[in-house]
């Protein structure tokens, strides 16, 4: 995928693990520069910074909460001082805190659509601002690139996490909504929707035998997913090869979404 994004500049939030890391090494490997967005893991974050910058790459680290009005717009003005503008915003941080709904607090549910929602409109705001403000450059197709990083839980109820799926289900309406407002301006807004990925967040599951064999039954295509997996759809997603597509959720999730279920017929 070498030179899919070359010249462009990406940010990328809560890159400094899992989706966010893969998404921001791999823009780095298809020839993109790379704001690391971090919130409390600088040294993680350097690290990314670091390994892009052996690989030939360049990249800078910037600490912000997304949910921050403030720290979001701080952010994009020290990504566009140092990289010169952004072409590419993959909205990636969020967040789980789980509970039955008697037992959810109010600070859990706003805590966590603060960040998984209203931190991916903050981003999506300045992102759109930056755009316009710079106009289009030479080589690029679209006048920028938005992707809001979903989950397959925008469209599968789960039960003890009514505040993460409701947060999901907002970001796949808001990411329509703003892909129709924005596309006659040539900005293209689409959704990766993960499904079950080998990160730290569900490390419990996939290094317990019997959790790992339950969770397999809802994954037709047989393997868990990996971070690469998902960076490799936002890297397509982000060039010039994905130039038709907007206000459209891509499904990576080894058929999760099929239901498998009713692989018997229910």
């Amino acid at each position: 995928m070498t030179g899919l994004l070359a010249g462009q500049k990406a940010l990328v939030t809560g890159a400094s693990s899992g989706i966010g890391r893969a998404c921001a090494l791999a823009m780095a490997r298809a020839g993109a520069a790379v704001a690391v967005n971090y919130n409390s893991s600088a040294e993680n974050a350097e690290r990314v910074a670091a390994e892009i910058a052996a690989d030939g790459g360049e990249a800078l680290t910037v600490r912000a909460d997304v949910s921050d009005e403030g720290a979001v717009d701080a952010m994009f003005a020290k990504a566009v001082d140092s990289l010169g503008t952004v072409d590419i915003v993959v909205a990636n941080a969020g967040i789980q805190s789980d509970s039955g709904i008697v037992e959810m607090t109010l600070e859990q549910w706003q805590r966590v659509l603060a960040v998984n929602l209203q931190g991916q409109f903050l981003c999506a705001r300045a992102a759109v601002r930056e755009f316009r403000r710079r106009g289009m450059r030479p080589g690029c197709k679209a006048l920028g690139k938005i992707l809001c990083m979903s989950s397959v839980h925008e469209v599968i109820p789960w039960a003890r996490r009514v505040n993460y799926a409701a947060s999901k289900g907002g970001i796949m309406l808001m990411m329509k909504s703003l892909a129709q407002e924005v596309a006659p301006e040539r900005i293209r807004v689409v959704g990766i929707a993960p499904g079950a990925i080998r990160t730290s967040i569900n490390e419990s599951v996939w290094k317990d035998e019997a959790a790992r064999h339950a969770l397999l039954q809802l994954i037709p295509y047989g393997r868990l997913g990996e971070p690469d997996d998902i960076a490799k759809a936002a890297v397509w997603l982000a060039s010039d090869e994905a130039d038709y597509v907007t206000g459209t959720t891509l499904y990576v999730d080894g058929g999760m979404t099929l239901y498998p279920a009713f692989r018997d017929n229910g």
